[in-house]
Parts: structure tokens; C-alpha cells; sequence
């Protein structure tokens, strides 16, 4: 058994490196852009020349320190036609622009200086330009079809001719903006393109930061507050764990002497009655019966028996006997609400399984040697009806961390469900994917204590290979 869990940690490896590459190119491939989220402003609304140049500095200064002026990964795969130092480009749109016109025209030089001398062209005409002419240089720094380019250097050469302003510079156009497009134009070698090659660029890269630091219990920062993730999460976990563990708790001990009294009662009227009940809990929506309890028995019109959502929280020099009293009290709604749909599930598979057990010889035997019925069903037929709902934990165990938004948002608990379907609408990335690993991470434990457990209620079961 030892051997089997060693071999079960070890395979935990690979498959946690799938899931982070999985979880990190999901993040980075995320709609939106992280810096300008952080930085909290619109991109593109500087209409001064020196605010725009202080707003490049921090968008800078701020994709250093999130770590995104890295290359990805380890290597990459391209051809020879794109530069291994592409991901310096600051703004994720020009850098897929210069990719694909480094794919068209076969020359990451020429691309390189046409790029130079749209920036040059821009610093020197930016104060004095119009709307207009900031406008077609957004286009120009966007656009990769030759002919959309040339429509929209003629339009700045118009706008330019006819800009009072840009007439006091000398030739804006020799800063070869012009030249160095026809030479992208006249230099093409498309070939290029088919040839590959791999850029390697070792152990300093987003992924492995990103990886190395979420191991050691850096998971980022917040998009939303600015704080550590670690900080955030820690709050609402201590919310959410407290609820889920006790959940789970419930749920199984209340749940299988329900199962195996409906089994061994079957057909009488006390079964058909728990039976009834908890087939019409299961078939209830969380989020309709917690909604019907906060209507009748949160205060309102109704009853007043339980304080309603969002109460005044319970004072922090409050004794401690009222504390938990009180702690106690608020969480019963949403406690029974996290637990009356498993409770239904898990008793009903322990039903099934008690049922599908009394039939077996082994049962048949231990009743001829007259053994008594309350020993052979808690005894006997109990262990081998245990394995589906042990399977069950499995799937259980991951919500003990990820929560339930539902039951969290209608009671107003600060939990993880909460905080996760909150930096989801803010697009709150290094929260969302720190608990898609954590809940992967739980899943794959579960598992493994799901078979470690097989192997204490059926010592039949054996992970050894048999010689």
C-alpha cells in the first residue's frame, strides 16, 4: 500500500505540470489586458504628449513588476521569419501585428525598421497633431495588409499637408516611414516562413516564475485591490473551509444510517416517507429553497427566526460563549442549504447499496449461522455498500475550497464562491486560476483518499502487483 500512494504522489507531478500549463495558457490568452487593468484607465485616452509618454512609463514599470516583459515559456516554436525578442513589445496587439507582417514579408529587419519609424514619426508630431492623425497612427501601429497600410499613409500625408502645425516641422515624412514600408514592400521573401526554428530562452520565464512562485506561496496580485492574492484568499477561505468541512460532515453521518435504515425498512410507510422527502430535496434548486428561506424566515413579512443577510457582523470584543453561539446560529440556513442536496445523493446511493448487498451469499450465510440481523447489516453488508459513497467523496472534497457561489452571494458570505464569481465579473485572473489549481490539486487528494479508503473498509482490495 505504501508503494501504490508513493507511485500515486509521483504521478501527482506530471499531472499537476499539465494542469498549471493548462490554468497558465488559459491566463494568458484571457481576453483584456492586465497592466491597464491595474493601472485603472482606458487604453489609448492620453491626449497630451507628455501624459502619454508618463503613461508609457507606467505601463512599463507595471509590466516589469506583474513579471510580463518575459518570454512565455521555455523555448518557443516559430519560424525564422519572428524575433526571439518579440515579447519585449510592450502592447499585445502590435506584437501580433509584427508577427504576422514578419510572416508576410519574410524579414524581421525591415518590420523592425518600419516599426522604429512609425514610433519615430509619432514622438515627433504627437503634441502637434490632430485627433485625426493620432487616430490613423493607432491604425498604422495595427495594421498588417498592404494595401489598408497604404490607404492610411496617404491619409497622414493629406492630414499632414494640410496641419498648420506640422507644416513648422521640416519634412515629417523623412523620419522614412514612407521608405521603410516600400522596403518591407520591395525586400519580400515569403519563403522564410516554412523554414523553423526554436528559441530557447531557459529557466527566466513567465511560466516558471509563475510556476516556482505559486509553490512557494506567491500566487500573484490582485487584480481588483491590488493586494496579494494570498491575503484575499486567506480571508474567505477561513469562511468557506469552516462551512464545506462541516457540510461533508453531516451529509455522510446523517446520510448513511438514513440509507441503510430505508434499505433494510424497504416498503413500509416510514421508508416510503424518507424516501419521498429526500427525492423532492434532491429535485429542489439550492438557490430557490435558500431565496424561500430568506423570504420567510430572514424577517420582512414573514417570520423574523433567523437575522437576515448582510446583519451587522458580530462585534470583535463580544465574549467568546456569544461568538460562537451567535457564529452558530447565522450559519444553520446556509449550512442546511450546502447540505440537504448531498445528504439526498449520498443516502440514496447507501441505499442502493445495502439493497444490492443483503441479496449476496455472504449474507445469506451469516443469517443460517444465526447471527443477528442488526450485526449482519452494520457489520457485514455495510462495508461493501460503502464503496460508491466513498467514490463520492472524491467529487465532494474539491468543494471543501472552491465553495458555492449560489449559497454564498443569497447569504452574503464572504467565502471563495463569492470571491470567485466576483473576480470573475472583474476579470480578476490570478484569483480565479489560484483556486482552479487548488481545486485541482483537492480533486486528485480526494481521489487518492477515496482508494486509500477502499483498502480499509474491503481488505480484499489490493494495489499490489500479484506475482
Amino acid at each position: 500500500m505504501a508503494k501504490y500512494i508513493l507511485r500515486r504522489l509521483l504521478y501527482f507531478i506530471p499531472t499537476l505540470i499539465a494542469i498549471s500549463l493548462f490554468t497558465f495558457f488559459i491566463s494568458v490568452n484571457a481576453p483584456g489586458d492586465p497592466v491597464e487593468i491595474m493601472l485603472n484607465r482606458i487604453e489609448g485616452n492620453e491626449s497630451q504628449h507628455s501624459q502619454k509618454l508618463a503613461a508609457e512609463k507606467d505601463y512599463a514599470e507595471m509590466r516589469h513588476k506583474l513579471g510580463f516583459d518575459l518570454p512565455l515559456f521555455y523555448f518557443s516554436l516559430t519560424d525564422v521569419t519572428v524575433s526571439d525578442t518579440l515579447y519585449k513589445i510592450p502592447k499585445k496587439e502590435r506584437r501580433e501585428t509584427l508577427k504576422r507582417l514578419s510572416n508576410e514579408y519574410g524579414s524581421w529587419e525591415n518590420v523592425s525598421g518600419y516599426y522604429l519609424s512609425i514610433q519615430k514619426f509619432e514622438t515627433e508630431i504627437y503634441s502637434q497633431s490632430s485627433v485625426e492623425t493620432k487616430i490613423l497612427i493607432n491604425e498604422l501601429y495595427n495594421n498588417y495588409d498592404d494595401e489598408k497600410i497604404k490607404s492610411i499613409l496617404s491619409k497622414l500625408n493629406l492630414t499632414a499637408v494640410q496641419n498648420d502645425s506640422l507644416k513648422k516641422i521640416p519634412n515629417p515624412f523623412q523620419l522614412n516611414i514612407q521608405t521603410s514600408f516600400q522596403k518591407l514592400l520591395t525586400e519580400k521573401n515569403s519563403y522564410k516562413k516554412y523554414i523553423p526554428i526554436i528559441h530557447w530562452y531557459g529557466f527566466n520565464n513567465q511560466y516558471h516564475h509563475w510556476l516556482v512562485n505559486f509553490f512557494t506561496g506567491d500566487f500573484g496580485i490582485s487584480f481588483q485591490d491590488k493586494r496579494p492574492v494570498k491575503s484575499v484568499m486567506y480571508a474567505a477561505l477561513g469562511k468557506t473551509l469552516g462551512i464545506s468541512l462541516l457540510s461533508i460532515l453531516l451529509a455522510y453521518c446523517i446520510a448513511i444510517p438514513l440509507g441503510v435504515h430505508s434499505a433494510v425498512k424497504k416498503g413500509t410507510t416510514n421508508e416510503k416517507t424518507i424516501t419521498t422527502t429526500l427525492f423532492v430535496l434532491y429535485s429542489l434548486p439550492n438557490f430557490w429553497i435558500a431565496t424561500m428561506l430568506v423570504i420567510f424566515l430572514c424577517g420582512g413579512d414573514f417570520l423574523s427566526w433567523f437575522p437576515a443577510p448582510g446583519s451587522p457582523p458580530i462585534p470583535d470584543d463580544a465574549p467568546l460563549w456569544y461568538k460562537f453561539s451567535e457564529g452558530a446560529y447565522r450559519l444553520i440556513l446556509p449550512l442546511f442549504c450546502w447540505t440537504y442536496g448531498s445528504l439526498a445523493f449520498i443516502s440514496r446511493q447507501m441505499r442502493g447499496g445495502i439493497l444490492a448487498s443483503i441479496t449476496q451469499d455472504y449474507i445469506q450465510t451469516a443469517r443460517a449461522k444465526g447471527l443477528e440481523e442488526k450485526k449482519i447489516i452494520w457489520k457485514h453488508a455495510l462495508k461493501n455498500s460503502l464503496l460508491p459513497v466513498i467514490t463520492l467523496f472524491s467529487s465532494i472534497f474539491p468543494l471543501a475550497i472552491s465553495g458555492s457561489f449560489v449559497i454564498e452571494t443569497i447569504f452574503n458570505i464572504p467565502g471563495m464562491g463569492k470571491l470567485s464569481l466576483d473576480a470573475l465579473y472583474a476579470r480578476d485572473y490570478p484569483i480565479i486560476f489560484t483556486v482552479m489549481m487548488f481545486t485541482a490539486i483537492l480533486t486528485m487528494l480526494g481521489n487518492l483518499v477515496a482508494d486509500i479508503l477502499y483498502v480499509i473498509i474491503d481488505p480484499r482490495i489490493s494495489y499490489s502487483k500479484k506475482s
